[in-house]
């Protein structure tokens, strides 16, 4: 009975979130604007919400509890604390500049497209590589988001976990297909709301459950290396199952695993992987207003630092409350839905547990409209068929969505997969190839094409090849990707781009004014040939 007011919370959920993607589909379908970035008229709550819920996903709710669970505080804690420096960090340095320079260079509604309109590059290079690199990238993203749903309805009900994991992704599909950008803002500012009551709820609930703090801190002390900032616990495997060994009803640890600075620097890194996503960039292009970015900022890194500071005491208390539930970090990461069916009332627990769904739905959503976006906009009428309709580039789009609709089940096919891991690469693989060159395009005139071109490869090679060939080696190579693939990107624009002819008068103009004021493009070009009149006359 009770699984049963559990699942109906749920259906009611997944009623209401297709009920705004019907909602808001004759508005989003009126023009390619209107469906790739909200004719940029969102305003400041939305905007910070739901780039705070598509960027989480169900790695707040599943993969970092989880990690904290298996491993500690410290790889949960530096990887929390690179997050949330570089949430705030990329509000402050990124959001405003970006959302005045795509308007300036172009009027630009996509990231591929503000590249090739920032260095005024005809031949649509740029927005090329940037919306292949996207497709890679975030068809895996996509196929973590699935695995969570599968994980989600298998450990709360039982059901088969590729059919659930099946029935999820489409729900996520249809609403997206049929609303688009507006569809997933709004769902995501509901979830947004969703996953922070669900946060915040289930660890109360366990804290007060094992009897407070105290208590809590005793039992994990126990633990060698559980708590330290620098040291992560070890769990000594049982030779013949490969989880966990457990002794006299009480999980093995061996002797802690001691980070090297150069460990806890990469795990910080995670914070450089803002300035790359497209599915938080997305959000700064689409605001309705330049000047409402900071109240945007405020909102999005209170919501961020309290989600992740819950998001790993759960892990933490869960550890104390089930030391031996789960003896391998895949199934560690099911520990909120199990905390929540065994604290919550059933009607209760299944709307905090839409936040799970709720979470996967909104990551996966934004990253199936924005590859979309990158293919019909930059791929099809940017580069293939330059006469296209709004109605053809949006047809182009949704077939887009269902390829990698079908490529991410292929991913999430395998149920114990690490939703932590899975999204870790990802992630890299966007940061390091977009977050670079966002930062020079915004803040550095002398970038060129050739220089962008060359820190989108060089980015994206150094993800691939990093973790199979290089971190093998050991020592100071282990690290996450990010952090070297990030820094060779960056080196990469700065030596190709004095090696190449610096960017034309009309590029540095822009450059130079874009921040003056939300002018129009056609004032701002305009004030541009009107300048080179000028020096050409004088």
């Amino acid at each position: 009975m009770n699984n049963l007011w559990v699942l109906l919370a749920m259906v009611v959920y997944f009623a209401a979130m297709l009920s705004v993607g019907f909602f808001y589909s004759k508005r989003s379908n009126s023009s390619a604007s209107q469906y790739f970035a909200g004719g940029r008229g969102v305003g400041p709550w939305l905007t910070a919400l739901s780039a705070e819920a598509s960027d989480m996903s169900g790695w707040l709710l599943m993969g970092l509890p989880g990690l904290a669970y298996a491993t500690g505080i410290a790889n949960a804690g530096w990887t929390a604390a690179g997050l949330a420096i570089g949430t705030y960090a990329n509000w402050k340095l990124v959001a405003k500049r970006l959302r005045r320079y795509s308007a300036a260079a172009g009027n630009a509604i996509t990231l591929p497209d503000y590249f090739s309109k920032r260095f005024d590059d005809s031949k649509n290079i740029l927005s090329t590589l940037a919306a292949i690199i996207i497709i890679v990238f975030f068809s895996v993203y996509v196929g973590s988001c699935f695995v969570t749903v599968g994980k989600l309805f298998d450990t709360l009900f039982g059901f088969d976990y590729h059919l659930m994991m099946i029935l999820g992704a489409i729900i996520v599909f249809a609403y997206t297909v049929i609303g688009g950008y507006l569809s997933v803002v709004a769902t995501d500012f509901i979830q947004g709301l969703l996953m922070f009551f669900a946060l915040i709820v289930v660890f109360t609930g366990t804290v007060a459950s094992t009897g407070g703090i105290e208590h809590v801190a005793q039992v994990l002390q126990s633990i060698p290396g559980y708590i330290s900032g620098n040291q992560t616990a070890s769990a000594v495997l049982d030779q013949a199952t490969g989880l966990q060994a457990v002794q006299q009803g009480m999980p093995v640890f061996g002797q802690p695993q001691t980070m090297s600075a150069i460990t806890i620097i990469s795990l910080l890194a995670w914070g450089l992987g803002y300035f790359g996503m497209p599915q938080v960039l997305v959000r700064f292009l689409s605001i309705r207003d330049a000047d409402e970015i900071t109240q945007s900022r405020i909102i999005a890194t209170t919501w961020c630092v309290i989600s992740l500071g819950c998001a790993i005491a759960i892990g933490l208390v869960g550890r104390a409350m089930l030391p031996t539930q789960f003896l391998s970090q895949a199934s560690a990461e099911t520990i909120f839905i199990v905390l929540s069916q065994m604290l919550l009332p059933a009607i209760v627990c299944g709307v905090v547990v839409s936040g799970i769904f709720a979470a996967s739905m909104s990551s996966s959503s934004s990253y199936m409209i924005i590859a979309g976006s990158a293919v019909a906009e930059n791929l099809f009428r940017g580069l293939l068929y330059r006469k296209a309709t709004d109605r053809q580039v949006m047809f182009v789009a949704r077939i887009t969505m269902a390829l990698i609709f079908c490529f991410g089940c292929a991913v999430a096919w395998d149920q114990h997969s690490s939703i932590f891991e899975v999204v870790s690469y990802a992630w890299a693989g966007l940061g390091a190839a977009f977050g670079p060159l966002v930062l020079c395009s915004l803040y550095w005139r002398r970038t060129t094409w050739q220089g962008a071109l060359a820190g989108m490869v060089s980015g994206s090679i150094v993800v691939l090849i990093w973790p199979r060939y290089i971190a093998p080696l050991g020592g100071m190579f282990s690290i996450y990707e990010l952090l070297p693939a990030f820094i060779i990107a960056l080196l990469a624009i700065i030596i190709v781009s004095l090696a190449t002819p610096a960017p034309s008068k009309h590029i540095t103009y822009i450059f130079d004014h874009y921040m003056d004021t939300d002018r129009t493009v056609g004032d701002m070009m305009l004030d541009s040939a009107q300048h080179h009149s000028i020096e050409e006359h004088a």
